[in-house]
């Protein structure tokens, strides 16, 4: 008897422990449990990078490591790389490490290199239709521009560099250009009468110099310095940030504020570099170079103020011109249009209606 009330006690004692086990499981462990379950789905939705790349481009910049253009071109490396997870990689050459513009579009023609941001002077020679957008005193304004250029005007262009082996994908900003000399400050249309101006290598540029009254002298961008110093030409044109990072205002003193011309900077890609892609990786590198423009324009408005305050303070003599004399800049200019642009005034007409 006493073995039997042993036994029955000890299992009272096992349903107890076990009672016990199953109360001790309460709702605040099972929602714990709960909430750890997500956590684990979304470590199995992060984006899985590529061991290496399976395409590995070069990207084609003339400009300095801390220019606005070549850091937005890093950006847009960046970009494409993190899009497409690694599978491709930009590499940036910066400085015309790969040659000087013309010689990069040659090169991105046959595919020599993948990517360029160059400017749509020298690429004009290739995309005749490139000129309407850089006449003298096309645009109102810099808003004006980016209306055009943002628009389906600015994406009609784009497509046209298809027929020359290009792909276009964006636009960057180059500010816009104006007049600077040794000789004296320009405050009339006379007062640029005979100077020697250095030009890009541009029929327009230059037909633009010799309407204005001075002398137009094609020459390489990094030989102006050492002109400007010799006297072998008077002046040239550009903008502030390219005014000031080359030091030019430190051997041309005169700065006129006409912004005769707007000139936009496409960004390429080669279509033989096109070609080796899927139609979604092209529309990833395009998404991405948009992207990277809206960065290069706020690199760009800082840089252009922070340029234009080193000059003035360098005591650079800045002059204006009265609205009177730009109009008679204009005027002299018109020509130009019906030279360059005769086949293309019915798109000058729509760029000039952009509101």
């Amino acid at each position: 008897m006493k073995k039997v009330l042993a036994l029955m006690l000890v299992l009272m004692f096992v349903f107890s422990l076990v009672a016990c086990g199953q109360a001790s499981k309460t709702p605040e462990a099972t929602e714990v449990v709960a909430t750890e379950a997500p956590a684990e789905e979304a470590v199995a939705d992060e984006p899985v990078m590529a061991a290496e790349p399976e395409f590995i481009f070069r990207y084609a910049e003339n400009q300095a490591e801390d220019y606005p253009t070549t850091q937005a071109a890093y950006k847009f490396a960046d970009l494409v790389y993190e899009k497409t997870n690694g599978r491709i990689k930009i590499e940036v050459y910066s400085g015309a490490q790969l040659g000087d513009e013309k010689s990069v579009i040659e090169q991105l023609q046959f595919g020599g290199i993948d990517f360029a941001r160059v400017s749509a002077s020298p690429l004009a020679e290739f995309s005749e239709s490139l000129n309407v957008l850089q006449m003298p005193y096309l645009y109102r304004d810099e808003a004006h521009m980016w209306a055009v250029l943002d628009g389906q005007i600015g994406q009609d262009f784009l497509d046209s560099l298809d027929d020359a082996g290009f792909v276009g994908l964006s636009w960057y900003s180059s500010g816009s250009r104006s007049f600077y000399n040794s000789v004296r400050p320009i405050n009339k249309l006379e007062d640029l009468a005979g100077l020697k101006i250095r030009v890009q290598e541009s029929a327009l540029m230059m037909g633009m110099v010799t309407a204005l009254g001075a002398n137009p002298t094609p020459m390489a961008y990094g030989e102006v310095y050492g002109a400007l110093q010799t006297g072998t030409i008077d002046g040239a044109e550009n903008n502030w940030p390219s005014y000031e990072s080359t030091s030019h205002y430190e051997v041309a003193q005169y700065y006129v504020l006409d912004q005769h011309t707007r000139v936009p900077e496409p960004q390429l890609m080669s279509k033989v570099t096109a070609n080796k892609l899927s139609a979604e990786d092209i529309a990833i590198i395009k998404e991405c170079a948009k992207e990277s423009a809206l960065y290069q324009r706020e690199l760009w408005t800082a840089r252009e103020a922070a340029s234009e305050k080193i000059v003035r303070d360098a005591g650079v003599t800045v002059t204006e011109l009265s609205p009177e004399e730009l109009a008679k800049f204009q005027e002299a200019c018109l020509p130009l249009y019906k030279q360059f642009c005769s086949d293309y005034m019915g798109i000058i007409a729509d760029i000039r209606a952009t509101e």
